[in-house]
């Protein structure tokens, strides 16, 4: 299988499994509509999902590093759809709880493993990774869309047909799965783990991991509150708070896949550290241009922070050569929910003063990231070999 073919059905499949990340925040409506739940009730169910997921990503990147398990993409991705799927069928807020939290769990089975999968079907491409992390980003968008087409025609009962992505999703990642096991066993490959392709640089992974968060904090504060602040800026009411956040979500898009097109000419160090750089007055501008040009900076505010995402990811696994699993679970889901956890502070500030000056001190973020990554070096990069054992079962 060509190398563009299996990115492209991994990507399609990040997209199905991103979904169900978006899913949940766009059930909210309807769960208060139907069930009549308070704030602070869907809140809980937007935490179980979010941060069991994200938690639990580094748990599921310490077992693929000891084995392969390349089942995971297809079972993890059944199981994000299914809970999904059930969230609607059951009244009791428990049971949605736990429904949710299911689906938690297979999207956080899915990142490890997925990352490590597609950075050797790309055979150690950064554009491959670029379009890779994409597929996530445009699946998380496209949630809104999918659950209102369901849901508002028929309710919550209606959830069962959102498992159609999923099963949709592990169909797709078959074929790549099956062309690296053709690989592994044409190189006569055993079943055990390689050894590690280099020396672990710990300190740079930390360094990276602060740098990671501190993007996390200014995009997840942004994707809160720019619609709000869009509809007080603009006065466009909720038309230009939708526009706003369509801006965001397509600037990630053409971000992922700047990244890796840029990171094949300069190093990934260089081009995240100029990003985040640039990033900075971008943010700049969200908070404090008035005018049309407002839009144009939240599209370049997006870009530039999802321009090293998926460099992140890579420069994680290169950090850690011997722990890539773990790397890929930390850097996709750890700092995530870290992040996540400054809306609340964002929010109460908002209340206290105004919007304005609770998302002025965002425009810090992007410096922080840019300063930690002023002391990070490039490493060498362990290129994965496209036959042998290490295919299937070597982090």
């Amino acid at each position: 299988m060509r190398r563009n073919t299996s990115i492209t059905l991994l990507s399609a499949g990040h997209a199905c499994v991103d979904l169900y990340q978006g899913a949940v925040a766009s059930l909210v409506p309807f769960f208060v509509a139907e069930r009549a739940y308070s704030y602070a009730a869907v809140s809980g169910i937007v935490l179980a999902a979010s941060l069991l997921s994200s938690v639990a990503q580094p748990l599921f990147g310490i077992l693929t590093d000891r084995r392969s398990m390349p089942w995971l993409l297809p079972a993890s991705t059944l199981l994000g759809g299914l809970g999904i799927a059930l969230s609607g069928v059951s009244g009791s807020y428990a049971l949605t709880l736990v429904f949710v939290a299911v689906s938690g769990v297979g999207v956080a089975a899915y990142h490890p493993e997925s990352a490590r999968v597609a950075r050797l079907a790309g055979r150690g491409s950064h554009r491959g990774m670029g379009w890779f992390s994409l597929g996530g980003n445009l699946g998380f968008a496209a949630a809104p869309l999918l659950v209102t087409a369901v849901v508002a025609a028929g309710g919550l009962r209606l959830t069962p047909l959102l498992v159609l992505p999923a099963l949709v999703g592990a169909v797709l990642c078959l074929p790549v799965l099956r062309a690296l096991e053709r690989q592994r066993q044409a190189a006569g490959g055993d079943t055990g783990t390689a050894a590690s392709a280099g020396d672990d640089d710990r300190a740079s992974f930390v360094k990276l991991s602060l740098a990671v968060v501190c993007r996390s904090v200014v995009f997840i504060g942004l994707s809160t509150f720019i619609s709000l602040y869009a509809q007080e800026r603009m006065g466009g009411g909720t038309a230009a708070g939708t526009a706003a956040l369509f801006v965001l979500y397509l600037g990630g898009a053409v971000g992922s896949v700047l990244g890796g097109t840029l990171a094949e000419r300069w190093d990934r160090v260089t081009v995240a550290r100029w990003a985040y750089l640039l990033t900075a007055g971008c943010v700049a501008g969200v908070v404090f241009v008035p005018g049309p040009a407002f839009y144009l900076c939240v599209a370049l505010t997006s870009a530039g922070l999802y321009v090293p995402f998926s460099l992140q990811v890579t420069l994680g696994q290169d950090y850690l050569p011997s722990r890539v699993g773990t790397a890929s679970g930390i850097t996709l889901g750890l700092t995530v929910s870290i992040g996540g956890l400054a809306s609340p502070l964002i929010g109460s500030l908002a209340d206290a003063t105004s919007l304005r000056s609770a998302l002025a001190p965002l425009v810090l973020m992007p410096v922080l990231s840019w300063l930690l990554f002023r002391t990070l070096p490039e490493p060498a990069e362990p290129r994965p070999v496209s036959g042998g054992s290490r295919a299937l079962t070597s982090p």
